[in-house]
This record gives C-alpha cells, sequence and structure tokens, in this order.
C-alpha cells in the first residue's frame, strides 16, 4: 500500500517574515492519519486552525495566503506565504502535519524549500497504516488571463512544464523554460533550492504597500536593471523558473492531497494557480479520488525523495 506520511518528532526554527518583516517562530508538529495539512497560529488566545484547501486561499499578492474563513470564531486570522513550505512538503509526500506558528507569515529562511526540506528530514519521516490519497485529474481544465494560462492535464504521475518572460537581461541569460517529470527528477536535488527573486526598482512601492519588508540578499535573489546583485550569483543555470515551478508546487498542493497531473502554464503566480484549483474542483467529472492498495500499481512519483521511510 501506497501510505500516508508524517514527521516522527516535532522540529522548530524562527526567522522574519518576507512581507511582514516580523520574527517568527514556527513549528512542525506530527498529525494522525486524515488530519491533512493544518496550520495553527498559537501567538492567539485560543489558538486558531486553518486547514488547507483551495477555496481557502484569500490573498495571492506576491504570496499565497490561507485565511481561517468559515471555521468559526477567528474566522478572519490569515497564514501568509505558506507556498514554500508547502512546496517542501509535496515534495517529500508529507500527508498529515500540524504547522505552529507565532505570527500571520511563515518565515521565508533563504527564500526557496531548502530550509523547510531540512527541517523535515531532521525530524525524520514516518509511514503511516492508513493509503495516501491522490486527486486524480481525468479530463483537462485550463484558466487563462490575457496572455497567462494554466492548465492540468490527466497523466500517471506528477509532471510540470513552465514558460516565463521578464525581458530582463540577467533572465534572458538563463533558461525559461523547463519541464520536470517526478518520476525520474528529485525535487530535493532539482527544484527545492531555488530561490525567489525580485527587482531594486520595485522595492519602494512594494514597501509602501507593506510588502518585501522583510526581503533581503539574504532570502532573494535581487536584481537592478542588468544584473544579479547577490555576490553569490545563481545557484541554478534555471534558477528563475525552477522557483516559479517551486511555487506552483506548493500551490498546487494546498487543493489537500497530491495531484496526479500534468500541469502546464505560461506567466502563470499565485493567484492563477489558485484559480485553476477551484476550476478543476468545479468539474465533478474532472477528477477523482484514488489510492493505491499495492505500491508496484501506483505511479513513480518524486525519484528517490518518496522512497519507503
Amino acid at each position: 500500500m501506497m501510505r500516508q506520511r508524517t514527521i516522527r518528532k516535532p522540529v522548530a526554527t524562527s526567522g522574519v517574515g518576507l512581507h511582514s518583516g516580523e520574527r517568527v517562530e514556527l513549528t512542525l508538529r506530527p498529525a494522525d492519519p486524515d488530519t491533512g495539512i493544518v496550520f495553527r497560529r498559537v501567538d492567539l488566545d485560543p489558538p486558531v486552525s486553518i486547514r488547507c484547501g483551495a477555496a481557502r486561499v484569500t490573498d495571492t499578492r506576491l504570496a499565497s495566503t490561507l485565511t481561517a474563513a468559515d471555521e468559526g470564531p477567528g474566522s478572519e486570522v490569515r497564514v501568509a506565504t505558506v507556498e514554500h513550505l508547502m512546496s517542501a512538503l509535496a515534495g517529500l509526500g508529507i500527508d498529515n502535519l500540524v504547522v505552529d506558528v507565532t505570527a500571520a507569515e511563515i518565515p521565508i529562511l533563504d527564500g526557496s524549500a531548502a530550509s523547510f526540506v531540512f527541517l523535515v528530514r531532521s525530524a525524520g519521516i514516518a509511514e503511516q497504516r492508513a493509503p495516501k490519497r491522490f486527486i486524480r485529474v481525468k479530463r483537462a481544465v485550463e484558466v487563462r488571463e490575457g496572455d497567462k494560462w494554466a492548465r492540468l492535464e490527466p497523466h500517471f504521475g506528477f509532471r510540470l512544464r513552465f514558460t516565463i518572460d521578464f525581458a530582463h537581461p540577467a533572465i534572458d541569460a538563463t533558461g525559461q523554460a523547463v519541464e520536470v517529470d517526478f518520476a525520474t527528477t528529485s525535487y530535493v536535488r532539482e527544484v527545492a533550492r531555488a530561490r525567489t527573486f525580485g527587482f531594486m526598482q520595485d522595492v519602494e512601492a512594494l514597501r509602501a504597500h507593506g510588502l518585501a519588508m522583510g526581503g533581503s540578499f539574504g532570502n532573494a535573489i535581487v536584481m537592478d536593471e542588468y544584473r544579479v546583485l547577490n555576490a553569490e550569483g545563481l545557484r541554478l543555470d534555471d534558477e528563475f523558473v525552477k522557483h516559479k515551478i517551486l511555487d506552483a508546487i506548493g500551490d498546487l498542493y494546498l487543493v489537500g492531497h497530491p495531484l496526479l497531473a500534468a500541469y502546464s502554464a505560461h506567466k502563470s503566480g499565485h493567484a492563477l494557480n489558485n484559480r485553476l484549483l477551484r476550476a478543476l474542483l468545479a468539474e465533478q467529472d474532472a477528477w477523482e479520488l484514488a489510492s493505491f492498495t499495492e505500491r508496484r500499481a501506483a505511479p513513480k512519483l518524486f525519484g528517490l525523495d518518496w522512497a519507503p521511510a
């Protein structure tokens, strides 16, 4: 049987929020089968829990933000910038987890998912006595906004294709299109280290709107009009588009289960990715829940990263 997964023991870290600039402590805790990924604002009294779900994404300005919404008292409580952590959890096959956080934003750490991968692996990964449940896409679903688009199609596995178009010398000099098939590719080696990026000329405007208050050379690739300003340069030859893949994996995992699908997109972002999930769920004949009682019958996913614990 392909089993659900959680972590073996609690593990914690701290950092600053990319947009809030606020100091925040983060603790990952094991959770029972079929719990899903639950964020818990422990700085509030009483603490407020927010379960992942496409409909709970309420703000997509430069990040994905979850809101408690219809969950009773504290229904307007938010947790922002969840996509990098969610990407790491998807890449490591974590189904059940409680994420305690002491502020309204997940810490940005190094601007990629690598620090979250390290945190999860430090805690250890435990398989549970319950079948892993997938959302299997049965027919194509697509959303568009001008020249931007995103699509999910049937595929017995998980494959992503992404193209970007920034018309910037530093980005033009790198790969702007990538395809990643996790039947043969390791998320940890090929995707997790790709950092978020931004432009110096946008910083003042973003901060005037209360965004990017915690941004720095330590947690983002920063560019002027011509070049990358980080002294260490890029980690990957195609780091820009790989980060878009990283974000998409995290955004898509907010649906609540891993997808069996082929995702393709052009210039998509958090908003369009969430619209795509909502469009999929709205079409009852476009998807189904699937489990695999025998591991050999299941698709190969995330290379060695989902090897039995």
